[in-house]
């Protein structure tokens, strides 16, 4: 890749050719829980732009220009009354739309206000998540997930940033590859031991440790499929006794994945730029079985965060907690057990914005390639003034993102994986439900 292209694919500020596309699809701005407390008012940078969040008397989301629309001053310190945020440096008051309701300091009758459109864009809230829509016209259809379908009882929703790009950030969601050394570790735990953790349970069907079929079959076959959100990623391991391992990921364009974490539990996560050099990732958890133990999921979580930024404790000033003891007999890395660290670990050591054009691709970065056409392809239409893809809803729900884990027959294929995820579907409270 030459260099042009690379400034093309990773730019997001506004008038950017990938921010452009970007803004056309529903964002996480914040997780729900970052409004809690006496005032649901909050800064955010999301796509390069200075925002404010809050949430007014009705319980409606506003994202707004963080600068006030007659003076520049910092709404972050606004007054929440009277349906919206009030400026205190003259009192204008903005609601949730942008709309200039008050300006009370000036004349009585006065209808400057009535010409006052502050920029706002519209948000939505799922699965624990605050979701923008950045972009210009009327917003995509919301995306049918199963994080989405899933009652709140059976998510959790969790972010943390990492200090780099965002594609570098994304593509390491979609290197199937890259699990068989940077996540092998020489000891495997007791699956059942293994709730909340990545990479630590059982591929579904069978009590071997997924560390262990990782670290023992680190040549996997790697297949794209495109799909109505983007594209599915099949992995497959040959085991002994004509055994195969199946792991079933996926691309959600344009910056999303959606990933096993346990025979009953799934991941969907957002690679979301706060601007050129850094992102925030945004996790939710789905269970498939018995309700999500949000209390555990977050003290784990914050372990090894700190708030209220959502930064991780392990970074490039304590070199991500790397122990050459640790990586001559424990892990591959020598960061821990926690699998977090080591992807942030391989995307920030590759710089604030990484040099594609040093890269030497081989067979097994199918999914990347795949993407940046993907990526590319949706720049030029956009530029043309042509329909951006995956931004319709899906015609069926179950085509939507499977993602899952699996051991059985080499002959099978696709049908060892489709039963096994009907089998948890089959079991799953609020899917029954949904589908009655």
């Amino acid at each position: 890749m030459n260099r042009q292209d690379n400034e093309l694919i990773t730019r997001i500020g506004p008038g950017s050719a990938a921010g452009s596309v970007l803004r056309q699809y529903w964002q996480p701005a914040a997780l729900i829980e970052e409004l809690d407390g006496p005032r649901a008012v909050r800064p955010v940078t999301l796509l390069g732009e200075s925002l404010v969040l809050f949430r007014d008397e009705q319980g409606r989301y506003g994202l707004v220009d963080r600068r006030c629309s007659h003076r520049g001053a910092d709404l972050c310190y606004g007054r929440l009354e009277n349906g919206g945020l009030r400026c205190p440096f003259h009192g204008w008051l903005f609601d949730v739309n942008g709309d200039c309701l008050e300006q009370p300091a000036e004349p009585e009758g006065s209808t400057l206000h009535e010409r006052i459109r502050h920029r706002a864009y519209p948000c939505v809230e799922r699965a624990g998540v605050i979701f923008a829509y950045m972009g210009e016209g009327e917003p995509p259809a919301f995306p049918d997930f199963d994080c989405f379908r899933a009652p709140d009882t059976h998510t959790f929703a969790f972010k943390g940033q990492w200090d780099c790009n965002w594609l570098q950030a994304l593509e390491v969601g979609i290197d199937p590859a890259h699990a068989s050394y940077l996540h092998r570790f020489f000891e495997d735990e007791d699956p059942r031991d293994s709730y909340g953790k990545q990479f630590r349970a059982g591929a579904a069907g069978t009590e071997i440790p997924l560390t262990q079929v990782l670290r023992d079959y680190g040549r996997p076959d790697i297949r794209v499929e495109n799909t109505g959100y983007g594209f599915r990623l099949v992995t497959t391991r040959p085991l002994p006794a004509e055994q195969t391992h199946y792991r079933i990921t996926n691309l959600a364009f344009p910056n999303a994945i959606a990933i096993p974490m346990s025979g009953d539990m799934t991941i969907t996560q957002w690679h979301v730029p706060i601007d050129d050099t850094h992102c925030y990732w945004y996790a939710i958890f789905t269970s498939f079985g018995a309700p999500v133990d949000r209390a555990t999921m977050r003290a784990q979580r914050l372990e090894r965060h700190t708030l209220p930024d959502y930064r991780p404790t392990a970074n490039r000033d304590n070199e991500w907690g790397y122990n050459a003891d640790e990586q001559a007999t424990q892990t591959y890395t020598g960061m821990g057990m926690d699998i977090n660290v080591h992807d942030q670990w391989a995307v920030e050591s590759q710089g604030a914005i990484q040099d594609r054009t040093i890269e030497h691709l081989g067979k097994t970065d199918v999914a990347i390639i795949a993407n940046r056409r993907l990526l590319r392809a949706a720049i030029q239409a956009r530029q043309q003034g042509e329909p951006l893809p995956f931004r319709e809803p899906l015609v069926d729900a179950d085509t939507g993102p499977v993602a899952v884990d699996a051991i059985g027959g080499r002959d099978l294929g696709e049908a060892c994986w489709r039963a096994l995820d009907r089998v948890r579907r089959a079991g799953a409270s609020w899917w029954a439900k949904e589908r009655a």
